[in-house]
C-alpha cells in the first residue's frame, strides 16, 4: 500500500493493472505570496514572476490556468515561470527571485507561518470552475484483488487510519508526539502545518464526490492534452475503492 493520487490510479487502470485508491486527504496546493504584495488575485499574475512545484503538468497548475481562462487570462502566456521542486520553489520568493509561488501544501503552510499571504488553494480553484464536492487529493492505493480478499482487515486499517487522524487533530498530546516529523523547532510552523493538515480531513466520500472527481479528470485530460490522464477518455471504473 501506498499514497498517491487516483489520477495515476486510473491510468493504471486502463492498462490493465489492479490497483483502486481510497481517499486520506483533500489537502491542497496554495498560491502564495508575500505580505506585501500588490497581487490579490488571480488576474493580478499578469506580467509576473511564478514559481511552480512541479512541473507543467502539475494538476493546481493546469487548473489555475483554467480557471483564469474563465477570466480571459492566458496564464501561461501571462506569467514569467519557474518550475523546480518544493523546497527549492519557496527559496524563489524568499530571494525575491519570483513574486508569487503555487506549491504543495505543506511548503505552502510553512511561507504563511512566516508571514506570507495565501491567494488561493487548490480548493477554492476547484469551486472557481463549478466543483463544489470536496474531492480527495491524495489516498491509499493498493491492489483491489487482494482488498476484495482481506475486507476485514483493511476497513480495520482505514478506521484507524482515521481515528489516528482525528486524534491529531483533537489532541495536544497526540500531535506533540508527530512533532518531530515536522523537523521545525519554530511554534507558528507547527501550528500551521497542524491546521492545513486537519483542514483536510474527508467529511463525506461517496457518489456525488466521485462523479465530481470524473469532472476534474475530463478538465486535466483536456487541459493536459492527454499527458496527465493517459489515452482514456474517462476516469476508469474501478479506480475508487468499494467494498460492496
Amino acid at each position: 500500500m501506498i499514497v498517491s493520487d487516483w489520477i495515476w490510479v486510473s491510468s493504471l487502470r486502463a492498462t490493465g493493472a489492479d490497483f483502486t485508491f481510497y481517499p486520506y486527504s483533500n489537502t491542497s496546493g496554495a498560491l502564495v505570496v508575500p505580505e506585501k504584495s500588490t497581487i490579490h488575485s488571480i488576474k493580478d499574475l499578469k506580467g509576473k514572476r511564478l514559481g511552480i512545484a512541479g512541473g507543467e503538468l502539475d494538476k493546481n497548475w493546469l487548473l489555475l490556468q483554467a480557471m483564469a481562462q474563465k477570466e480571459q487570462l492566458d496564464l501561461n502566456a501571462s506569467v514569467e515561470k519557474t518550475f523546480g521542486a518544493p523546497p527549492l520553489i519557496n527559496e524563489q520568493i524568499k530571494q525575491n527571485r519570483v513574486d508569487a509561488v503555487l506549491n504543495y501544501w505543506h511548503f505552502a503552510a510553512r511561507l504563511e507561518a512566516q508571514g506570507y499571504r495565501q491567494i488561493i488553494d487548490g480548493r477554492g480553484i476547484l469551486k472557481g470552475l463549478g466543483i463544489a464536492e470536496n474531492v480527495p487529493s491524495i489516498g491509499y492505493v493498493f491492489k483491489q484483488s487482494w482488498a476484495a480478499n482481506h475486507k476485514q482487515a483493511i476497513n480495520s486499517f482505514f478506521k484507524a487510519s482515521k481515528q489516528a487522524k482525528n486524534r491529531l487533530c483533537t489532541s495536544d498530546e497526540a500531535w506533540q508526539k508527530v512533532i518531530p516529523l515536522t523537523q521545525t523547532d519554530d511554534l507558528p510552523t507547527q501550528t500551521k502545518l497542524r491546521q492545513r493538515y486537519c483542514e483536510g480531513g474527508i467529511e463525506q466520500w461517496g457518489e456525488q464526490e466521485q462523479q465530481a472527481a470524473a469532472r476534474i479528470y475530463t478538465m486535466l485530460r483536456t487541459l493536459s492534452n492527454n499527458q496527465l490522464t493517459g489515452k482514456s477518455e474517462s476516469l476508469q471504473p474501478g479506480t475508487f475503492w468499494s467494498d460492496k
